[in-house]
């Protein structure tokens, strides 16, 4: 059996999170198992239940894509999920070293958002690292900085739980964007050591990466209560930057002509540079 099979944890995790009544088995007492038992995922996705063990052990990592849709379905695993367990069977090809260099949003997007004085807009990278990051959207949140960990300041930072109403309820999506974004890579080394800080600081985060979801982040609606302006109330945009390494760009905005929209233009106010008083020339 292999050392790590990611198909096998992937598979074990999900299973566990499945109810027995929700695919229609009769509860008749007590499970040794939390959700559906080996040999019920094998009935539900019409494989032997001897196969089905082979694929958590590791002995078979890389079932055809019919076998993977019937696992899903048996799973009850949404679009995301199933393209993700699809991506774990894939054949592994020979890897090129990763640089050990810092990563870095293209220039011409640094620039690009640099240049919207009233529009927040950020750059993070495939470990949701900020790479870049306008002074419009670090006045919105401090840890939209470049430098900082989005997962990081979504666990260990006390001012999200102040700047956002809903931080609680955001924790899944971000830990779920995370593993979407390093797909298979498990063995990463600089995943390995933001999972294992993450895992120490933060008895939540534990729990969430334990139930494998995978889930890129999209676009949605974000609501602050930002101590300078107020409530904010701001849609926002990801959208992947060709060329890069799962490098996002993600922008905020606001409904024209609402109270957001002139919340906005205010913070706006406060990330313009002071100008120094003009000397008086004397011939």
């Amino acid at each position: 059996m292999p050392a790590k099979s990611v198909i096998g944890e992937y598979l074990r995790a999900r299973r566990d999170l499945v109810r027995p009544e929700d695919v229609g088995f009769r509860d008749l007492g007590r499970r040794r198992t939390p959700g559906l038992r080996r040999e019920e995922v094998a009935m539900l996705a019409g494989v032997s239940a001897d196969y089905y063990i082979r694929l958590e052990q590791g002995r078979d990592q890389h079932p055809s894509p019919q076998v993977l849709d019937a696992l899903a379905r048996a799973l009850q695993l949404d679009e995301d999920a199933t393209a993700y367990l699809h991506g774990l069977a894939q054949p592994s090809t020979p890897r090129r070293r990763r640089s050990t260099r810092p990563e870095r949003a293209p220039a011409a997007i640094t620039e690009l958002i640099m240049s919207w004085p009233t529009t927040p807009a950020y750059v993070f990278g495939r470990y949701l690292d900020v790479l870049a990051a306008n002074p419009l959207a670090t006045a919105l949140a401090p840890w939209f900085t470049a430098g900082e960990n989005l997962v990081k300041g979504a666990f260990l930072d006390p001012r999200r739980r102040e700047l956002r109403p809903d931080w609680e309820r955001s924790l899944p999506g971000t830990v779920a964007a995370l593993r979407a974004s390093v797909g298979p890579d498990v063995d990463d080394p600089r995943l390995a050591e933001l999972v294992g800080e993450l895992s120490l600081r933060s008895q939540k985060f534990r729990e969430l990466w334990a139930r494998h979801d995978a889930r890129p982040k999209g676009s949605g609606t974000s609501v602050m209560q930002h101590p300078q302006v107020g409530r904010l109330e701001l849609s926002y945009t990801k959208l992947p930057i060709p060329d890069t390494d799962r490098q996002t760009l993600s922008i905020y905005h606001a409904a024209p002509g609402s109270p957001s929209e002139r919340a906005l233009a205010l913070l706006a106010t406060t990330t313009v540079p002071e100008r120094e008083p003009e000397r008086t020339l004397r011939g």
